[in-house]
């Protein structure tokens, strides 16, 4: 059982592993990886889908008008941006702010598994299409789940995944932000379920030790053997 001092600087590891990243063809256009920022230790974790203009140029993810909305909602419900972890389904900028191509949501992949891993959230928040359908492994749009909690395995953990309509879907549309409001309102309850039932770590077998066979008892001589035929000069 790793502490929590020990998962800070393992996280710290996978950050630099992701900086330096040159699994797809986004490290060649990105002034700054967005690995994710926050408590790394937080039971709350939001996970977008992918870094803008402003969190490309400053490395920290939700710092424009979306990341405004994130942090009023947050303050309605009793939370601070630093209690809770934010991050992005990919962690470089797609050009021109392009929606991401499926071989860069595969690269990215296992850098957002590890953070689920390692900063053990109870609960997280999808925020709109993306990250909602790449922790369910499932097409269903956000409009139809959005607000409905689930448990669910991510990785070898198993966490109350809850779809939430981005903010910035909700910037210019009144009837949306009232719905992600409520939605929004719903989390304290569900953080207070604490953690679900984690599944079983199945340790593998030992492996059977091999013992040396008994020697065999050497044949009695009846006469003795030359040190010439043993090959012993």
């Amino acid at each position: 059982m790793t502490t929590v001092a020990e998962r800070r600087e393992l996280l710290k590891g996978v950050y630099e592993q992701a900086r330096g990243c040159t699994r797809c063809p986004l490290h060649q256009t990105r002034t700054n990886a967005v690995f994710g920022a926050g408590n790394a230790d937080a039971d709350l974790m939001f996970i977008g889908e992918a870094p803008g203009a402003n969190e490309d140029r400053m490395g920290l993810p939700f710092v424009g008008q979306a990341g405004k909305l994130l942090d009023k909602l947050l303050a309605e419900i009793g939370l601070e941006r630093k209690e809770v972890w934010i991050c992005n389904v990919l962690k470089c900028r797609p050009p021109d702010n392009r929606d991401p191509q499926p071989n860069e949501i595969e690269s990215c992949r296992e850098y957002l598994l590890s953070q689920v891993e390692l900063i053990e959230p109870v609960v997280i928040c999808t925020l709109g299409n993306f990250s909602t359908k790449l922790l369910r492994a499932d097409t269903t749009g956000i409009s139809r789940l959005h607000g409905q909690a689930e448990t669910r395995i991510i990785g070898a953990r198993a966490v109350r995944l809850y779809p939430l309509f981005h903010p910035a879907a909700a910037l210019y549309t009144p009837s949306m932000l009232e719905t992600l409001r409520t939605d929004f309102q719903r989390l304290p309850d569900l953080l207070a379920l604490g953690p679900p039932e984690q599944p079983q770590v199945v340790e593998p077998l030992p492996e059977p030790e091999l013992q040396d066979p008994e020697p065999e008892a050497p044949p009695e001589a009846t006469e003795p053997v030359a040190a010439a035929q043993l090959g012993l000069f």
